[in-house]
């Protein structure tokens, strides 16, 4: 299937200009092409659209990965923990079993989704967050690298409204959505 996805501006990356009313045509997994929404449009008359308000860009690389994932605890909002990480001394005054680990991991993904990030720097080293990050289709990446919009490239990318992110698409999955 066929999706447009198009913004008030897009940019590509990679130091190219930003374009206008650009947008990305998804096919899969992938982008097939990266054009004014209008042109777009035109050629694909039976692609589903969706249309954001701000920019549409690559998506963000996280660089402190380990932190957020294996030394903080994202409580699960049916526990009397509060809504922000548990560091320090009150992380270690939890129980954390591998479960456990695994279960803050997924919530702690799903906030790192709702910021625009598509990657996460490693190394990570608890089997329970490492599976967690996959399952979510983030990426553990080494170094702080953007992957640009570009044809034949992953449909990965987000889109932020100011400075609020309103979609996470990571190889063409709309993870995150503001409601």
């Amino acid at each position: 299937m066929l999706t447009i996805h198009t913004a008030d501006q897009l940019t590509p990356g990679d130091g190219r200009p930003p374009l206008p009313g650009g947008a990305v045509l998804v096919e899969g997994r992938q982008i097939a092409a990266v054009e004014v929404y209008d042109d777009l449009a035109a050629a694909h008359p039976s692609a589903r659209v969706r249309r954001w308000p701000g920019v549409l860009t690559p998506g963000l690389v996280d660089p402190h990965g380990p932190e957020i994932l294996e030394q903080s605890y994202h409580p699960d909002p049916r526990e009397d923990l509060g809504d922000e990480p548990l560091t320090g001394e009150a992380l270690k005054a939890l129980d954390m079993t591998d479960a456990r680990w695994g279960a803050s991991a997924r919530r702690g993904v799903q906030r790192l989704l709702a910021q625009g990030t598509v990657a996460v720097v490693g190394p990570l080293r608890r089997p329970a967050v490492i599976d967690a990050v996959h399952r979510s289709g983030l990426t553990i990446e080494h170094g702080l690298t953007e992957t640009p919009l570009i044809p034949g490239t992953e449909a990965t990318f987000a889109v932020f409204d100011t400075t609020e992110c309103v979609a996470t698409v990571i190889r063409g999955r709309l993870l995150h959505r503001r409601r």
